[in-house]
């Protein structure tokens, strides 16, 4: 099956500039095209996944990716899809995220040489000068239809700054730049950047006369229209210190009978043939599917190891196992100790079960939380120092799907 063909059966594609001229080149011949990545935070997220494996794919194919990092896009920040204007970051730490999602991104796609292309748009944004790109560029723009665009709607409401209404400019301009120092002739991104790719397509017709296209894929979604890759505790993150290989496991193995499917397609690449007979299952059956769904997701992002260590520490606690040692853990030192006893809500804190210890107290006076299977009601409940050593198992749990074990440091 040819790239084009794939990337639709798999729900990936959701708008294209021109279909049949994009179905010709990705078959007939073998382009760049590029994805921007804003680093701002120090890691990828479940949102981004995606997007790589849409690069993935690609270069499978035979297409060389373009990573595009926004070192100066980020200094200004997406307004699409948010309510807020961003958190302004420094120099110093848009560079570190950067080198975080390069390590990430490195898992998927192969950056040897050649074969994909790293750029960061803070080496032609930062030292713009202004006045010439507003004469070069900014006359290309009208605000009328920046403002009609769906990534500015929402900030409308609350107010717009035009600090943020530089940002589609800027990005259109990266496409600008690509086409001409790479050769690039096409631009991905999700289907919330649309207004913006479109920009990027019109601003090289209108300047140099050059045909480049567009194409945005299918956002993350729920069978209920919400963005998957939340939980209690926010995002989900490819970073393992962040979300643990164990955690990113949970979180697959976890979704709904209405979504394993879709996730399937998107996000591994389980040939399609073999996800179409799962297509015919349903209920308990799903299980199977969802567990081969959050092995091979966990193996793309954390390696084989971590993924059999995942499903070895969930088969021991929901299949009766004895196993336990790969399960997240909590650790208590001797400060933690206080009469010869650790607080049940000092320990959720510290594993990150609760935020705070207000937070904890209304999980338990909520029914939520228990201790080797006995609910806990005491909001002062405590763990004896003895128990610690005595080298039981012992498991917190939180709800019907977050369990710690509790170790002693």
């Amino acid at each position: 099956m040819n790239v084009f063909d794939e990337l639709k059966e798999r729900g990936l594609i959701a708008q294209i500039t021109n279909e049949e001229k994009v179905k010709d080149l990705l078959l007939n011949d073998h382009i760049k095209f590029y994805i921007g990545f804003d680093p701002t935070a120090d890691s990828l997220h479940v949102g981004h996944f995606v997007q790589i494996m849409v690069m993935a794919h690609m270069q499978k194919a035979g297409h060389t990716p373009i990573a595009l990092f926004g070192g100066g896009t980020a200094m200004v920040g997406d307004p699409s899809g948010k309510s807020d204007m961003r958190k302004m970051m420094t120099t110093e730490t848009i560079d570190h995220n950067i080198a975080c999602f390069t390590k990430q991104m490195s898992r998927l796609v192969d950056f040897s040489e050649g074969k994909a292309i790293m750029v960061n748009n803070g080496d032609w944004l930062r030292n713009l000068n202004y006045i010439e790109f507003l004469r070069e560029i900014g006359v290309h723009f009208s605000v009328n239809r920046m403002l009609a665009a769906e990534c500015y709607k929402q900030r409308l409401e609350g107010g717009l700054t035009f600090f943020e209404m530089n940002y589609m400019v800027m990005q259109s301009y990266d496409f600008l730049v690509l086409a001409r120092e790479q050769g690039c002739k096409m631009e991905l991104g999700g289907d919330d950047q649309w207004s913006n790719i479109i920009g990027g397509v019109e601003l090289n017709r209108r300047i140099d006369q050059r045909e480049v296209y567009g194409m945005t894929f299918n956002l993350l979604l729920t069978s209920e229209g919400k963005k998957m890759g939340k939980t209690e505790g926010g995002a989900v993150w490819l970073d393992p210190n962040k979300t643990s290989p164990y955690e990113f496991y949970q979180y697959w193995r976890n979704v709904d009978d209405a979504d394993v499917i879709k996730c399937l397609k998107m996000l591994t690449f389980v040939p399609l043939e073999e996800i179409r007979e799962y297509e015919k299952l349903e209920g308990s059956q799903l299980n199977s599917v969802k567990e081969l769904l959050a092995f091979e997701v966990t193996r793309l992002i954390h390696g084989e190891e971590e993924a059999v260590k995942a499903r070895d520490a969930a088969k021991a606690l929901f299949g009766g196992g004895s196993d336990l040692s790969n399960m997240p853990s909590v650790a208590v030192s001797d400060d933690d100790i206080e009469n010869g006893a650790v607080s049940i809500i000092k320990l959720m804190v510290k594993a990150g079960m609760a935020k705070s210890n207000g937070e904890a107290k209304k999980l338990i006076q909520q029914g939520g939380v228990s201790l080797n299977g006995e609910k806990i009601g005491d909001i002062y409940a405590s763990l004896p120092a003895e128990q610690l050593s005595s080298g039981e198992d012992i498991i917190l749990k939180k709800g019907k799907k977050v369990f710690y074990k509790v170790v002693k440091e």
